[in-house]
């Protein structure tokens, strides 16, 4: 075959581009292949105690059985068809209703003495470990301490080593420790945070990079800089590889924008812009992405509960539906309905995705030919089915027979490490 380029022109091409090679690949090394938790419950640390989780369960399903005992009481409570979850829920909340539980020592608890914290930090340590250690603990769990701005930056470092010199005493840090860091407002908060993380893992001859953190975005300048810049995507090269996901922070970041206190929620177009700009600094990278929370409370009478548990439930589909795959929990009656809008998010279009990835896979098309999915859509497929499974929506055995795939050819073309 005739052509008008040589090797020499591909060669120069290769020479050219393979910083940029090399710099893509490193910013923007794609999905994990790790789980990522639907939600975090948030305990302040003075409440956390040894049967938190065990009781927030307990409380989630005296609540369900109280106001929607049934799947027609829950199709009734929440305007929809309940009838595929009622009994998935029901077994999550007795099997791991927690997926990501974070003890408080911030906004939830506030400030106390020295000595106060120091006791406090020092039993969530122990009560972790000891969690961990007979199987109690939830998969991910760890703590918020204070933040990097100046009038409590030393009591917060002061409680992370506290908390994190206790697990080391007691076997060591969990694989599903979490650390978060709120209220940044500025790169260099975070690389105090990474310096901190950095010094206890040599002090303890850890594995560099062993310990990382989520940060909170709760502030406006972690979003927009002064110089117009996007602050969140630099937030990232500033952790030094130790950002694991950016949470927003509703009610900080609703009153940092002038938001009136009965308007702050995370469907407020202010939330709304503020996750869009950190969907995008983190899409590709691996950094996941957590929606806020809500403080309507399904407390109350049956039509207070109800009435909350439709606001909580269209708000978790609404953030689903925006790719925002995690949320924070403020109260045990919450988890009902988290656990109903994912399974049933996943669950109403599990045979068509499942289909359309088979079809895929057979280089064919789904729905009688009408559909022809390209590799980008492929990938979106064997992640919401892979979600699915992480989170109780699906089994892995229901997934294989529906996909005809293995878990391995699952998280290929998920794009996995697998």
């Amino acid at each position: 075959m005739t052509t008008t380029f040589d090797s020499t022109l591909t060669d120069r091409l290769a020479a050219r581009l393979a910083g940029v090679d090399a710099e893509l690949a490193r910013r923007y090394p794609g999905d994990p292949g790790t789980r990522q938790p639907v939600h975090t419950v948030y305990v302040p640390a003075d409440a956390f105690a040894a049967d938190t989780v065990r009781t927030w369960g307990e409380r989630a399903l005296a609540a369900l059985d109280a106001h929607a005992p049934d799947a027609e009481a829950l199709s009734a409570a929440l305007g929809l068809d309940a009838t595929a979850v009622h009994d998935r829920v029901r077994a999550k909340l007795a099997r791991e209703p927690v997926e990501d539980l974070r003890v408080d020592f911030e906004d939830g608890y506030g400030r106390r003495s020295d000595a106060e914290e120091d006791e406090a930090a020092a039993r969530a340590a122990e009560l972790t470990a000891a969690a961990v250690a007979d199987g109690g603990a939830p998969p991910f769990v760890g703590i918020r301490a204070k933040s990097m701005e100046a009038a409590v930056r030393d009591r917060g470092v002061r409680t992370l080593d506290v908390f994190l010199t206790g697990l080391m005493a007691r076997g060591g840090l969990p694989a599903g420790l979490v650390l978060t860091l709120p209220k940044v407002s500025h790169t260099e908060q975070v690389t105090a945070m990474a310096e901190v993380a950095g010094e206890f893992e040599k002090a303890h001859g850890l594995e560099a990079g062993r310990i990382r953190f989520e940060v909170q975005i709760e502030t406006t300048q972690a979003v927009l800089g002064p110089d117009g810049r996007a602050t969140v995507a630099r937030l990232l090269d500033a952790g030094e590889g130790r950002v694991s996901a950016l949470h927003y922070g509703t009610f900080d970041y609703s009153a940092a924008c002038g938001v009136a206190p009965d308007h702050q929620a995370p469907d407020h177009p202010a939330a709304d812009h503020a996750k869009a700009v950190m969907q995008v600094a983190v899409a590709g990278t691996g950094v996941r992405l957590s929606d806020g929370s809500t403080n309507v409370l399904p407390v109350g009478p049956t039509e207070r509960v109800h009435a909350a548990w439709r606001h909580h439930h269209a708000l978790v589909r609404r953030a689903l539906a925006r790719a925002y795959h995690q949320g924070w929990d403020m109260h045990p009656a919450h988890l009902p309905t988290r656990y109903a809008a994912v399974y049933g998010f996943y669950r109403e279009g599990l045979e068509t995705a499942a289909a359309r990835l088979a079809a895929y896979a057979r280089g064919g098309t789904a729905d009688g030919g009408a559909v022809l999915d390209e590799p980008a859509t492929a990938r979106s497929l064997a992640g919401h089915l892979l979600r699915a499974v992480d989170c109780g929506a699906a089994d892995a055995a229901e997934v294989a027979r529906l996909t005809g795939l293995t878990r391995p050819e699952l998280d290929a073309l998920a794009g996995r490490a697998g």
